[in-house]
């Protein structure tokens, strides 16, 4: 089969298949690496307890993007 016939049966798929289609094919090229996933979940949930118990403060995003603005421009 060819690479446009192969799209062209794609494109009259419905949307639910062609969404299963890009998560398997997403999954095929990154697959999921559960000891990375779960360091991660863990980090996130710490970097959200420091900013509710007030270990860390926030900086608005304007405010950084504006500083690298001056840094680089």
């Amino acid at each position: 089969m060819k690479t446009n016939e192969l799209v062209s049966i794609i494109e009259s798929l419905p949307v639910d298949i062609k969404t299963m289609l890009v998560e398997k094919i997403l999954s095929s090229l990154f697959p999921a690496q559960k000891e990375i996933d779960e360091l991660w979940a863990k980090e996130a949930e710490k970097r959200v307890e420091e900013i509710k118990t007030g270990k860390v403060q926030t900086i608005p995003g304007d405010e950084v993007f504006n500083e690298l603005r001056k840094k680089f421009y």
